[in-house]
This record gives structure tokens, sequence and C-alpha cells, in this order.
């Protein structure tokens, strides 16, 4: 982003130069808000309500008060998207508890801090899709309240860069042996056509784009299984893949240096990733009906 992005701070569209929060927002003293990222293809969000239900059950999970309704939250994000180039985007949504006196304890009377910005959208690359992606593991040292999507995200930054140093794309994370998911993504396998992947409880973020990809496989009759999958489970997984807003389905062919599989993207998850961009196309055929 450069200084004369557009943003948009408690109300106001401005250039990301003018916008100020105070440093007693209490987001920046104890990463107290939550977020979401909303991706755009063809200047349409995708699967919006979803994400706007997901907002508003970490906002209910902090006790955040949700300061717009869901019709006022499309309206702005529809807005966001209007004033800014991109063709292709994700809408960073953020809203922190607000401006107080540093305490611990939750201040009365405060109003929320709503923040709003939008970068284009990375997906991934050709040779990413074609030859999959190189990930490495670690134990998942996070909180245990990882189904809030809180800006407090100190714990998936030091698991991410382990990947980051080791030229990785992701770092899969597993608990007490058994897989949760990744530290920007969620996580399935794929054993024996069966596409497995955990349950989303307390430890795992319910990803909008992890349910896409449930709901798609039922759509194009492959087998699904929700339960726990152990670190064995993974490492003797036929198939293993990514999800999120912006990997959409992503084959890992590498974990920890070695194959997954035979070490190439497998036959489901080129059919996931066909039928994922299926349903992205279908935001082309309705470019010419006005939503903005």
């Amino acid at each position: 982003m450069n200084q004369d992005s557009i943003v948009y701070l408690n109300g106001v569209f401005q250039p990301l130069s003018e916008a100020k929060v105070s440093v007693l927002d209490r987001g920046f003293i104890f990463g107290d808000g939550v977020y979401e990222v909303v991706p755009v293809y063809h200047r349409r969000p995708f699967r919006m309500a979803q994400h706007l239900e997901r907002l508003e059950n970490s906002l209910a999970a902090t006790r955040i008060p949700n300061p717009k309704s869901a019709a006022e939250w499309e309206a702005l994000l529809l807005e966001m998207i209007r004033q800014t180039p991109y063709e292709q985007q994700a809408v960073y949504l953020q809203i922190t508890r607000g401006v107080a006196p540093r305490d611990h304890g939750f201040p009365q009377e405060v109003t929320p801090t709503v923040f709003m910005m939008t970068v284009p959208l990375k997906t991934p690359t050709p040779e990413q899709i074609e030859h999959g992606v190189a990930c490495v593991s670690a134990e998942d040292f996070r909180w245990h309240r990882c189904d809030i999507k809180s800006i407090s995200l100190l714990g998936n930054v030091l698991l991410r860069q382990i990947s980051v140093e080791a030229e990785a794309i992701e770092t899969i994370l597993f608990r007490d042996g058994f897989l949760t998911e990744a530290s920007a993504s969620n996580v399935l396998i794929v054993k024996n056509g069966v596409i497995l992947t955990p349950p989303q409880n307390h430890l795992i973020l319910s990803g909008v784009s992890l349910n896409a990809v449930l709901e798609f496989a039922s759509m194009v009759s492959l087998p699904v299984e929700v339960r726990p999958v152990s670190r064995m489970e993974v490492l003797a997984a036929d198939e293993l893949w990514l999800t999120s807003s912006g990997k959409e389905v992503l084959a890992v062919t590498t974990l920890d240096g070695k194959p997954i599989g035979d070490g190439k993207p497998g036959v489901l998850f080129k059919k996931m990733w066909a039928y994922y961009q299926s349903e992205v196309r279908k935001q082309e055929s309705e470019i010419r009906k006005p939503v903005l």
C-alpha cells in the first residue's frame, strides 16, 4: 500500500497517510480486537455472508459490541471496494474495543474502533498449482481460543516465521500429536479417497474457505470425514491441502522435506481446485449486474 491508498477509519474514507489511531486504543495496548479478511473477485465479495457471520461470532466471543448491522457492513464493504482500483482484492476489516485508559478490565461506555483497508488479492501461482508447495511442521503453542479471529496473533507470527526461515509456504501445526491447522490456513488430508479434517473447536478457526471446500466436496460427491487427525495420518496421507482466503485450496507436496504421497498434487486436489475456480468464475457472470 502507498500513502495515498484509501482506507476507512471510524466513519471516514481517507488517505492512509491521514489515518490516525490513539496510542491508548486497546487494539494497540492489548491486541483487544478482532478482524476479518474478505476475498474479492471481479470487484465482488466472495462468500461475504459467511465472513460477516464469523465476524459476529468473534465479536460476541470477545464481548465487543457489533457497531453495525449485517446490511451496514455489506454496504460499507462494497463502498470500500468501489473506492479502490483493484479488480481482485482482499478487504481487511478490524474492530477493537476502543480507546480507554490502560486497564485490563473492560472499559465502560467506550466506542469500538473500526478500520478497513484493501490490498491486491494474492492467490496461488500457476507453478504452485501445478507442482504443489513445501511446508514444515511445529507444535501448536498458541492459546486455547483459536476459534476467535483475534488480532492478537503473536503465536501465529512466530509459527509462520518458522516456515519463512525454511523457505516454505506454511507451518502445519500439531497439538499433543493431533493436527490443528496451520499458522494462517486450515488443513485437510486425503487418504484412500476420503477427505479428512479436524473438527472446528476452540483450537481451530472456523475457516470460511475450509467450509467452502467441504461444501464443494459434497457437490462433487467426494466423501468427507470430520474427526481428529493424528500426526501419523498426516505423514501417511495421499494428499495434503491448505485452504484460506488467499490460498483458496492448495496442495502441499512436501512436509519437513519429505514427500506427501507421490510428491505431486493429487487427483482429488485437481478436482477440488477446478470446482473452486468454477465457483470463483461465477463472479464474472455477475459482473453486469450492478451492485456497487
